[in-house]
């Protein structure tokens, strides 16, 4: 490992004044430690944000929205009984991620930002765009079991690990950060980047700016009586998703009033289609309109390598996620959450 300055600042402007172009900032460090560890990166100052006071509640705003502090825990928030009511699939989600020991650790702001899973860009080996500019992408013509079917190109072929991220875009999530220049928000659809000519832009964040908050509006409770997120892995306890999908309802009368889902795994950000969610709207739920809409948001899919199979698991994935949902929130957190194994469709 490389040797690098470490310092706790005391206040948010402490920590700012502190940035430089090379340093990292540190909240849970359960992935920037391993990158550090790996030679994956190399900060030359590391800067640990966990004491910044007022970063570390949860708490509703007099408009109706609900703010969480980028330090709340994932497994504080997933577990906070009244968040888990009102957003059930967020909680979901969370709980689908990582360890219980690793939940206790990792922070939400840092969720949101932790870097991709591809093999190739962890090994400091390899060429890799998103790590080393200008070098190749050892993934294409590689190994491409849990890459990109969508939102691909030839610079770039990594998808975003996050589970916690695919609801937060399906409910019009908003991001809070501050920096050298103040502060501002990022809706939470334009917060990851596709790769495009410029993978090493993984996001909208300015150099030297902090995730301080994200905030979910008023709105995103209308759907917590029809909302499930559904991951599909290789195994049910602590690994990263093939594909999932995180699937809200809103239900008037037996009629989809509202609807909202996105994809996760499938891109280098939440995969979300205004127009697959528009083909639910007014029309009664049922498994023909389900799947008609999962076709619709992956129209656009195409294989990076040898993963077409990803594609159709996309799309049976959602159909499920969608069927649950309309299902109907479980009163308890099913006993594996997220899990195609945690209960059947018709529960």
């Amino acid at each position: 490992m490389n040797l690098f300055d470490y310092i706790r600042p005391a206040s948010l402007d402490e920590a700012l004044s502190a940035w430089e172009p090379g340093a990292a900032w540190l909240g849970g460090g359960t992935n920037l430690v391993d990158l550090m560890k790996t030679g994956a990166m190399a900060p030359g100052k590391v800067i640990d944000v966990t004491r910044l006071p007022g970063l570390d509640g949860i708490e509703s705003l007099p408009d109706g929205s609900t703010r969480i502090g980028a330090l709340v825990r994932n497994s504080t928030l997933a577990h906070d009984p009244d968040f888990a009511a009102d957003f059930p699939m967020v909680a979901e989600a969370i709980l689908s991620g990582a360890s219980g020991q690793l939940r206790n650790a990792a922070t939400v702001g840092g969720n949101l930002v932790q870097r991709t899973r591809c093999a190739y860009f962890q090994d400091p080996w390899s060429p890799c765009n998103r790590r080393d500019p200008g070098t190749g992408c050892a993934a294409i013509g590689g190994e491409t079991h849990n890459h990109a079917v969508i939102g691909w190109s030839d610079r770039c072929i990594a998808t975003n690990p996050s589970d916690f991220a695919v609801p937060l875009a399906a409910l019009d999530a908003v991001v809070e950060v501050a920096g050298p220049s103040g502060q501002r928000e990022i809706a939470m659809a334009a917060f990851h980047h596709l790769p495009g000519d410029t993978p090493e832009t993984e996001t909208a964040l300015a150099p030297g700016e902090l995730i301080v908050a994200i905030r979910l509006p008023a709105g995103a409770r209308a759907f917590r009586a029809n909302s499930r997120y559904l991951k599909v892995r290789e195994r049910t306890s602590f690994a990263f998703a093939l594909a999932s999908c995180a699937a809200s309802l809103r239900i008037e009368d037996g009629t989809i009033a509202e609807a909202r889902f996105a994809l996760g795994a499938v891109a280098a950000k939440p995969w979300r289609v205004a127009e697959a969610e528009a083909m639910l709207t007014a029309q009664p739920p049922g498994a023909a309109l389900f799947s008609q809409a999962a076709e619709r948001a992956l129209q656009d899919a195409a294989p990076s390598g040898e993963n077409a199979w990803k594609i159709d698991l996309a799309r049976r994935t959602a159909t499920r996620a969608l069927a649950l949902a309309a299902a109907g929130t479980p009163a308890r957190m099913p006993a594996l959450p997220a899990s195609t194994f945690g209960e059947p469709a018709h529960a």
